[in-house]
């Protein structure tokens, strides 16, 4: 009896070693695909995302594979965005149990400073990101941000059709 309590002790223990060192690893992992954003650098980004890779956002049905994820920032980058800032971020690792989104997950909170090209304008943006990770790639993501303020930022205004 001593010796199976001891054993399922140890396991218990190594099992929250391990899932730690998956945390760890994930947050390492969302780490370098923002520092990949902020470098411009969507040849890093590439080899981040998963070749299955699914992204949701920021409105609800929005949502992009890899090969056009890569293309429309690689697009933004050349044409649109002059630097992307993360200023305070931060994130979180977490394992879902069970459901259709089980598995590894991070969630990135952050506020944004976006300088874009040609109009020399400047943003600032909270955003969120929750990344699924499986292997060692980004498999999945859900950005939120308000869109609408970054088109007021930009200097969009907004009427009612009513009024028109």
């Amino acid at each position: 009896m001593r010796h199976l309590i001891l054993v399922l002790g140890l396991g218990i223990s190594l099992l929250s070693c391990s899932r730690q060192s998956s945390n760890e690893e994930n947050v390492q992992l969302i780490d370098r695909y923002v520092k990949a954003v902020e470098d411009l650098d969507y040849g890093a980004m590439e080899t981040l995302l998963d070749d299955d890779y699914l992204g949701l956002g920021p409105s609800y049905g929005d949502s992009i594979r890899k090969p056009e994820a890569i293309q429309n920032l690689k697009s933004n980058i050349e044409n649109l965005y002059e630097s992307i800032e993360y200023d305070r971020s931060r994130n979180l690792a977490v394992h879902v149990p069970d459901g259709p989104d089980k598995g590894d997950w991070v969630s990135n909170w952050a506020e944004l400073t976006i300088q874009y090209k040609n109009s020399g304008k400047m943003v600032k943006v909270w955003a969120n990101s929750i990344y699924k990770v499986h292997e060692g790639k980004i498999v999945k993501s859900m950005t939120f941000y308000n869109e609408a303020d970054v088109l007021e930022q930009l200097g969009y205004v907004f009427i009612n059709p009513d009024d028109l």
